[in-house]
């Protein structure tokens, strides 16, 4: 049997969500099309980014660059879902508390692991679980938990197909055909499972509550073109009418980018068709779906990370971003000022172990004698070493909660309480989740260490390097200064 791969299952599977969700929502061609136009000004802008995008094999992931998002309502529906994810080569990375922000779920993100199979195909999926818990209104709970019970999101042959994956893999026509059955989960469908009343009071609780419940499968929500300048972007989108949201979510621009930056188009009103009680089919609407694009910079480490998060609250509590975005521009100010403070150099990054590096060599270079862990500054100075910031490949509570709020329709002000529950959603998953954090450690340690050894460290002195050898680096190079 010719088995197919989970990187070819994978990029498949992207081009079909993609066929997809472009003929259900015609706004999103719109919006590939002025990230493109972006793209192209931006490179032309900017040789050296181009160059350094050509290096590093990233050109050719700018118009394929994309995830999308769904929301769930059981446990049942989510561990099937990793199983279905598993096929594809895609892990759940990181767990997001959303409770923060008012929103009733918590999120992982299906993505696939190693360099390798990101260059094969970035696709991810961000996931989220409704928390019933976090509903305070019983009578809606106990609806929502009825309707729940009585769908199944899978079709029978999606479900006969995991399992035979899972006892002896798929030839390429058996995964085509799981393609097409895992498609069918996601796709939109006007006609929702309940009636209008029902639909009223689960939304008159929470937006998200009728977006999960009230519809036969988990629809998606958006998918995400990747721009290299996300700010024209968000201009053009303003500029044609694409109604985006007010600000950009995430850090500030930056000379030197990090993390995730992203900014939408509101949802649309779609028309829906209810059922009702006595069997009349009513007219109606929902609004849910959006288009988002997002930019990418350096994958920070727990002390980047912590003091990101210091700044970002300073900001969000020195000019509190109004629910109508009125004051968006005097938030923007206040925290571009306050990222002042966030080193906007690479070095510093790296020098003071803010971010995490992927480590490479000039081929031309090799030691002549052995390498002391000091003499490493040397070899980044004079080029033998190379060190570029690694990509942030997962997301941002906060962010993803901004995305998530404008557009629900927005809201007044939510109860800002912490309910996280990583315990309950791991065992709702079946599975623990990837701490992103040691990922990105791991994939710099061993960078450094194959580094180390094509300049002619042994082995077990560029493992040790590779461990230490950050520190080493910074040590060294303060000593210089």
């Amino acid at each position: 049997m010719n088995d197919a791969s989970a990187d070819s299952i994978r990029t498949m599977f992207a081009s079909a969500i993609s066929d997809m969700y472009q003929a259900e929502a015609p706004q999103y061609r719109a919006m590939q099309a002025l990230v493109a136009e972006v793209n192209r000004q931006t490179l032309a802008d900017e040789p050296q980014l181009k160059r350094r995008l050509a290096e590093n094999n990233e050109l050719e992931r700018l118009d394929v660059e994309r995830h999308g998002a769904i929301r769930v309502g059981t446990a049942e529906e989510l561990s099937m879902l990793r199983r279905l994810f598993a096929i594809m080569g895609m892990a759940p990375v990181g767990y997001y508390d959303l409770s923060i922000a008012g929103i009733p779920v918590h999120s992982t993100a299906f993505r696939p692991i190693g360099a390798s199979a990101l260059r094969a195909s970035p696709f991810r999926i961000f996931t989220s679980l409704l928390r019933l818990d976090l509903i305070p209104d019983r009578n809606a709970r106990e609806i929502a938990a009825k309707v729940l019970a009585q769908r199944d999101i899978f079709t029978p042959r999606c479900r006969t197909l995991i399992d035979l994956f899972e006892r002896r893999g798929f030839d390429d026509g058996e995964a085509r055909e799981f393609v097409v059955e895992a498609a069918k989960i996601f796709r939109w469908n006007g006609q929702a499972t309940v009636s209008s009343a029902v639909y009223r009071t689960l939304h008159a609780t929470h937006p998200l509550l009728a977006d999960i419940v009230c519809f036969k499968g988990p629809h998606i929500n958006h998918l995400t073109l990747h721009a290299l300048d996300i700010d024209a972007a968000h201009s053009a989108m303003a500029a044609r009418g694409m109604n985006p949201k007010a600000i950009v979510e995430g850090p500030p621009r930056r000379r030197c980018p990090i993390l995730l930056r992203q900014t939408s188009f509101k949802a649309r009103p779609e028309p829906v068709e209810f059922i009702e009680e006595d069997g009349r089919r009513a007219t109606g609407a929902h609004t849910a779906r959006f288009g988002e694009i997002e930019q990418r910079g350096a994958a920070l480490t727990a002390k980047g990370r912590a003091l990101y998060d210091r700044l970002l609250a300073e900001a969000h509590a020195a000019v509190p971003l109004a629910t109508d975005g009125a004051n968006a521009l005097a938030f923007n100010e206040e925290l571009a000022r306050r990222f002042a403070a966030f080193p906007d150099d690479d070095e510093t990054l790296r020098r003071e172990k803010l971010a995490f590096f992927h480590y490479s060599v000039d081929p031309s270079a090799r030691a002549t004698e052995p390498i002391s862990p000091g003499s490493m500054d040397d070899l980044l100075r004079t080029g033998a070493l190379r060190a570029e910031p690694i990509v942030y490949e997962d997301f941002l509570p906060v962010s993803a909660a901004g995305i998530f709020r404008s557009n629900l329709g927005e809201r007044g002000e939510e109860e800002l309480i912490e309910r996280a529950d990583r315990g309950a959603f791991e065992a709702a998953l079946g599975a623990p989740v990837f701490d992103e954090l040691a990922l990105y450690e791991d994939a710099e340690t061993r960078s450094l260490g194959a580094s180390l050894q094509a300049l002619g460290v042994d082995h077990a002195a560029s493992v040790q390097l590779a461990k230490t050898g950050a520190a080493h680096i910074g040590a060294a190079e303060s000593s210089h200064n």
